[in-house]
């Protein structure tokens, strides 16, 4: 089945004109997962924003709710699971406690630590984020079918392995 030309396929014909001796066979596929990855991320974005939460916001808020029931985290938990430095994490759950969306308590198995846990509005805005984002994420893998998806999650996975977690 012939699919017609897209932008990635006029620039790398582009470049095979100008440059034959470079093998642009990587654009065709590469370009496109750089400009799906925009279309994700400009969903996300609009998915967050309907709940008034910055990307940031939901990784958190995401990743205390993934820890399942009380949804509660330790601050270096938090900070492991979302990638960012101690300090940042300090500085986010912070905010995100001014706006009632994370509270801190006192971690009961060590008197000198704290456990962050997810408060109910704080699972309403995630859940709703969560949802709102899943309808979107649906809406752009549309044009393939199942086996077609789950070949293309296969295949990406073994992509991204290469670069470890």
């Amino acid at each position: 089945m012939a699919h017609p030309q897209d932008e990635v396929d006029r620039i790398a014909a582009a470049w095979q004109r100008e440059r034959p001796d470079l093998d642009v066979a990587p654009l065709q596929v590469l370009s496109r997962v750089t400009r799906l990855a925009r279309h994700l991320d400009l969903a996300r974005r609009a998915s967050f924003a309907a709940q008034s939460l910055e990307t940031w916001e939901f990784d958190v808020l995401a990743a205390l709710r993934r820890a399942g029931a009380p949804y509660s985290l330790s601050p270096g938990q938090l900070g492991t699971e979302t990638l960012v430095t101690s300090g940042t994490m300090t500085n986010r759950i912070d905010r995100l406690e001014v706006r009632g969306l994370v509270r801190r308590e006192p971690d009961p198995s060590d008197r000198r630590g704290v456990r962050v846990m997810l408060t109910d509005s704080g699972k309403r805005a995630v859940d709703d984020a969560m949802s709102d984002f899943l309808t979107r994420e649906h809406a752009l893998l549309d044009a393939l079918d199942p086996a077609d998806r789950e070949r293309l999650a296969g295949l990406l996975r073994v992509l991204v392995q290469e670069f470890g977690d």
